[in-house]
């Protein structure tokens, strides 16, 4: 028998890509998962040509961009590539958890658990290389969000000090800023093997909710020609945000170089942040709402521990049908009002908005027990 057989590598690849037992009802909405690898591999690699030409001190960082852009073989590529991959990535992770909360595959504990950890590291990894081209928005919003740091009883004011390396933003802050935006995504990384590797052990979920499912065939040919297909439709998406709309999701303020003498107008994230933005703003006092900021996402971490004793998935359940389309308007209302200024009636909508959309993981957990 050929020697690769017994090879441990080509045992990997087998077990994990080629005889993986799949179940053969899943459909085109399981390829969020495999996309969302895709864009974190592109991630990484144009981050590593980036990291070659960029200067991490106040002074040159917003110049070193410019150098990029200008000068430097293929660097306006790299650039737009990164900063419009990154809205991809978060697109696709948002989907890939609509379609585990719709399908409810969080029945896997360990896997969904270990999945919104690598959430939690992408946002922290898009806030650092947010900040790292020293533009005004780059600057304020550093400056914004590790201010809330300081609402933390008793510890916070010295946190944020440590954060910053100073008593402000400065050389520091942008140094380690840079060096954790650089080894995050190698963190993120790993536990994106590990959250594969407890996907394997439980085997993926299915559009018919059933746990045990002996209707299951291999992953090659079907469901890698399925990712190829996914694969393809992504890539021409971000080709034609690239070449027509390259620089329509940033920010205009950070095409000007950071002043800390002059605050703009309205502050705000990229658009992947702000439904949480949203809900940070709608309290009133800073440590209520850097709680409601944290709890928007680790609200995630309940969903297994409740059993539907009725349903194998929301599919089966008309009403939490209906709570789960309410949550998606819940939340691209909320990414709507983030963008906007804080007044009325933005001020007053976020704060019911916030209320609708932490009451519907209540509501549609009470319905199931």
């Amino acid at each position: 028998m050929p020697i690769r057989k017994y090879h441990p590598i080509m045992k990997i690849i087998n077990s994990s890509f080629i005889d993986l037992p799949c179940p053969s009802s899943i459909s085109y909405l399981w390829n969020w998962g495999s996309i969302t690898g895709l864009c974190l591999m592109i991630q990484i690699i144009t981050g590593l040509f980036l990291s070659m030409h960029y200067s991490n001190n106040i002074e040159m960082s917003f110049e070193s961009i410019s150098h990029i852009m200008r000068d430097t073989n293929n660097g306006w590529l790299m650039r737009i590539i990164h900063a419009n991959c990154a809205s991809i990535f978060f697109m696709s992770i948002y989907l890939h958890i609509g379609r585990n909360l719709f399908y409810e595959s969080f029945k896997f504990q360990v896997t969904w658990n270990s999945g919104i950890i690598i959430l939690f590291a992408s946002m922290a990894t898009a806030f650092l290389g947010y900040v790292l081209p020293w533009g005004q928005m780059s600057f304020w919003g550093a400056t914004v969000i590790t201010n809330l740091v300081s609402a933390i009883p008793y510890i916070g004011n010295n946190v944020v000090l440590w954060l910053w390396g100073g008593y402000a933003i400065n050389n520091p802050t942008l140094t380690r800023f840079f060096s954790l935006h650089f080894i995050l995504p190698f963190m993120i990384l790993m536990l994106v093997i590990i959250h594969l590797l407890f996907l394997h052990e439980t085997g993926s979920s299915n559009p018919l909710g059933l746990s045990y499912n002996k209707d299951k065939i291999q992953f090659h040919p079907l469901f890698l020609l399925k990712d190829l297909v996914g694969f393809i439709l992504i890539m021409s998406l971000l080709l034609t945000m690239l070449l027509i709309t390259p620089f329509n999701l940033m920010d205009p303020e950070n095409f000007t170089p950071a002043n800390p003498l002059v605050t703009p107008i309205h502050i705000q994230p990229e658009w992947y942040f702000l439904f949480a933005y949203a809900i940070l703003r709608s309290i009133p006092n800073k440590l209520g709402g850097v709680i409601a900021l944290m709890f928007s996402i680790m609200i995630l971490f309940i969903l297994p521990l409740f059993k539907d004793k009725h349903f194998k998935g929301m599919q089966f359940s008309p009403f939490n049908q209906l709570m789960f389309w309410v949550l998606i308007n819940v939340f691209i209302l909320l990414t709507w009002m983030g963008a906007q200024p804080v007044e009325p009636p933005f001020i007053l909508s976020s704060q019911i908005m916030t209320c609708v959309y932490f009451s519907i993981f209540m509501i549609m957990q009470i319905n199931k027990s």
